[in-house]
């Protein structure tokens, strides 16, 4: 009891007193917890793959039968001819646009034995009844359906229908996968796994798979981009981390006097190190509460964001419902909690040290840390050091984790560094008093004067600022990278595609002879055709495409690592079973020109020697790029995923795009200019780092945050200086300019050093992080206008942050401060 009535008066009451700073700092950790809870929750509800949304209409099945190209329809007969109670449910699986709506929609065909007339089923969320009409765009075809009944709960956007309508839509003669459902136990097949009855049942290229390992391929392939999210998301509960380190700092500075005297009526120093790790555990744990509640908040635009990068770059996928479930919150809970007592560990420890005899030396830790700062400047160089070692090791299972060492070692050379960069700030006092008078050497010397809690401040900020500039850079570098590639790579005049949604994963096609009539028009020079395949490799999706190499030879200026002329490359891919991949390709699989790799096509397994490596931009998937030719052979249909048209030397684009559109008028593609599609590439990189920059927002919001509440602990903590220079005669507006230049001055150092050491991250990020993750070759690039603008808005927000703690200042009792004192 004695001990809850001293926890009560030691801690409890000084937090309901300063309440201000008692909620910036619970608003810290709460936007911290909730940053991570919105993105846990988000990537959760992102990362389901088209093919597990589907499995609450049919429901799961033990294996499947799938191929390069497609099923053939045969495949199905042998399974059925099996003398097992098979159950076999062939499928085709494809995306169309309501056209009254313009939605992009999930379309499914199944086998509707029985089922009269040409009609469809809707999914419960896209408010269709039995009897509407239906326009749907899919494939090469428009049609107007009637609706014939409203799925059941859970099928969200979904359109189901007949197999062979959605043959006939999709102009397919092949299906997408055969889903099987074997018998729990069959007499005979006692060691002979069902598996290998199937495998030895289905023409060679059929792979027998279990039913769902697409999609934990799809799983794997977003490890490393959900872990990239996740570690930004863990940036704004560090720079929280940073303020509950402050706070009990400020806590234990303050409340000196009474530890002393606890101290000397007997307290141990372990009871005085729980009271402090209390207070932490108590920020921690209401922090972590209300961030529960706003990460789900969060999680609602966090999901799109998110969401739009998987569609983008990864797989078609529509994002499940958000879920916070139990134990999200009781994770939620103890990371606020542990990084909170964590954060508070060595004030703790400082407190729980404080002898009687030594109570009111308040400025006892300042000497100290003034006398070891060459030391700690050192460990920085030490630690460094580290970092430049840790950035030179390769992947660990995949993940850059030696990557994200090298940033935390970064970031703790920084926090070393920052006493002894404070320290020297004394110059700018000299010079700011020419400026800016008394005020500003005042404000100078009070920074430097508190170093020990100024540099904690300094640090937080400067690691928010740092975050922010290494993605800025990283992103602007990248953006930068991606707009040159694009002017060489997209060089044709015109493409043509199918009306039908694209995506990673799936490649709609266009009608086999519509290149040839294209070629016949007057002010077309050449038309390539492109055909593109989802593919399996080594455990993880790619993208096997085959193009006119013929014509790509003669206007391609596509990049390759070997620096190598295109020309000269794809003369050795003719009529050749070679090929050249991507560069995230090679990263992920670890493949080197020269190597061999081995492809499942329809008709066996069949070896391609790699010729080069090409710079890519387009698919983190990974591309396999053979001469169209060589693909016709072993995948032998004609339909194109996309044209690229040349016009002749002197033909306007308005002419020729006028006898384009002349010579396919009646069918369902869409024709785009070189620039449109650069232009529209821009727009989706953009939409894809959206969530990089939301994230990156509230790390510095948490950080300029964490400014104002300390600026007012170091007013609340100073009052008695600020007392003494009212009666010496210092005016309000002296004492308020006095709190902004210190604002000023803070944030002009967070804003120096986390520049530099901003800059020294965005390198781990582009050559070791995103090298290791993603494949791709960034090359470095300063979005010096962005970057600009980003740190004179977070520099301003420190000063607007400091109004409040001026405030407070300027409206203390000068004789009631002293006498308190």
């Amino acid at each position: 009891m004695r001990s809850v009535t001293l926890f009560h008066r030691l801690i409890l009451r000084p937090l309901r007193r300063e309440r201000l700073r008692t909620s910036l700092t619970i608003c810290a950790v709460a936007l911290g917890v909730a940053a991570v809870v919105a993105i846990e929750l988000a990537g959760e509800a992102a990362a389901g793959s088209f093919h597990s949304s589907m499995e609450t209409l049919i429901g799961r099945a033990d294996f499947e039968a799938i191929s390069t190209g497609g099923v053939a329809p045969e495949t199905l007969t042998r399974l059925a001819k099996l003398p097992y109670a098979l159950n076999l449910h062939p499928r085709i699986e494809d995306y169309a646009v309501l056209e009254d709506s313009h939605r992009t929609v999930p379309l499914l065909g199944i086998d509707l034995v029985g089922t009269p007339g040409e009609g469809i089923w809707t999914g419960n969320e896209l408010g269709y009844k039995a009897g509407d009409r239906v326009k749907l765009l899919a494939g090469n075809s428009s049609r107007e359906l009637m609706v014939q009944g409203v799925l059941g709960e859970n099928s969200g956007e979904t359109v189901v229908m007949d197999l062979a309508l959605a043959a006939r839509l999709l102009g397919r003669e092949r299906l997408d996968r055969i889903l099987i459902e074997t018998p729990p136990a069959t007499p005979g097949t006692v060691g002979e796994p069902w598996e290998k009855i199937l495998k030895a049942a289905v023409p060679e290229g059929t792979v027998i798979e279990r039913e769902g390992t697409r999609t934990d391929e799809n799983r794997r392939m977003l490890t490393a981009f959900r872990w990239n999210l996740r570690v930004l998301s863990y940036i704004s509960l560090a720079v929280g981390a940073f303020l509950i380190y402050n706070t009990i700092s400020v806590s234990v500075v303050r409340r000196r006097a009474e530890i002393g005297i606890l101290r000397a009526l007997g307290a141990t120093r372990a009871y005085i190190m729980a009271a402090f790790l209390g207070e932490a555990a108590a920020l921690g744990v209401v922090g972590a509460a209300v961030g529960i509640v706003l990460g789900r908040l969060m999680a609602e635009g966090a999901v799109r964001m998110v969401g739009a990068t998987v569609q983008s770059l990864y797989v078609s996928s529509r994002p499940a419902a958000i879920a916070l479930g139990g134990s999200d919150a009781a994770l939620a809970l103890a990371i606020g909690s542990v990084v909170s007592i964590v954060s508070a560990l060595l004030p703790a420890w400082e407190a729980a040290q404080v002898a009687p005899v030594e109570a009111m030396g308040r400025a006892r830790r300042e000497h100290e840390v003034r006398l070891h700062r060459g030391r700690d400047l050192v460990y920085a160089g030490v630690l460094a050091f580290g970092a430049w070692i840790a950035s030179r090791q390769g992947p660990v299972g995949g993940k850059p984790v030696f990557g994200y060492l090298a940033a935390a070692l970064l970031l703790a050379a920084s926090a070393m560094s920052i006493p002894s960069v404070l320290a020297g700030f004394g110059w700018i006092g000299t010079l700011a008093r020419r400026w800016t008078g008394v005020e500003g050497l005042l404000a100078s010397r009070g920074l430097t004067g508190s170093l020990r809690r100024t540099s904690v401040l300094a640090g937080a900020l400067s690691t928010a600022v740092a975050m922010l500039a290494s993605v800025g850079i990283m992103v602007g570098s990248f953006r930068e990278t991606v707009v040159r590639w694009m002017a060489d790579r997209v060089q044709a005049d015109f493409y043509l595609r199918p009306a039908a949604p694209a995506g990673p994963d799936r490649f709609p096609t266009l009608p086999p002879g519509i290149a040839e009539g294209l070629r016949k028009v007057f002010d077309v020079a050449a038309v390539e055709q492109i055909r593109s395949y989802p593919i399996s490799y080594h455990g993880l999706p790619a993208t096997l495409a085959g193009a006119d190499l013929r014509v790509s030879e003669r206007y391609a200026t596509r990049a390759f690592l070997s620096g190598r002329a295109p020309a000269e490359v794809f003369e050795q891919l003719m009529d050749r079973d070679a090929a050249v991949v991507s560069e995230p390709f090679a990263n992920k699989h670890h493949v080197r020109a020269s190597d061999s790799i081995v492809l499942e096509l329809a008709g066996g397994k069949r070896n391609f020697r790699v010729v080069d490596i090409y710079y890519d931009y387009s698919s983190e998937r990974g591309i396999v790029l053979v001469d169209r030719a060589t693909l016709l052979k072993y995948l032998p249909d004609p339909a194109p995923s996309t044209l690229a048209i040349y016009l002749n030397p002197g033909t306007s684009l308005d002419a020729g795009r006028h006898e384009i559109e002349a010579a396919i008028a009646g069918e369902p593609a869409t024709i785009a200019t070189n620039r449109s599609l650069r232009e529209e590439g821009i727009r989706v990189f953009d939409r894809t780092f959206a969530i990089t920059y939301a994230l990156e927002a509230v790390a510095v919001f948490v950080a300029v945050m964490g400014v104002s509440g300390a600026l007012l602990a170091l007013v609340i903590d100073r009052r008695r200086e600020f007392g003494l220079l009212k009666f010496l005669g210092a005016e309000q507006g002296q004492v308020r300019r006095m709190i902004l230049f210190e604002a000023g001055l803070l944030g002009l150092l967070a804003v120096a050093v986390g520049l530099i050491l901003g800059f020294f991250l965005s390198l781990v990020l582009i050559y070791v992080i995103n090298k290791q993750s993603f494949g791709w070759t960034i090359q470095f690039h300063w979005p010096v206008a962005v970057l600009g603008f980003a740190l004179a808005t977070v520099y301003a927000a420190t000063l607007l942050a400091g109004l409040y703690p001026a405030r407070i200042a300027t409206r203390l009792v000068p004789i009631e401060v002293v006498h308190e004192e």
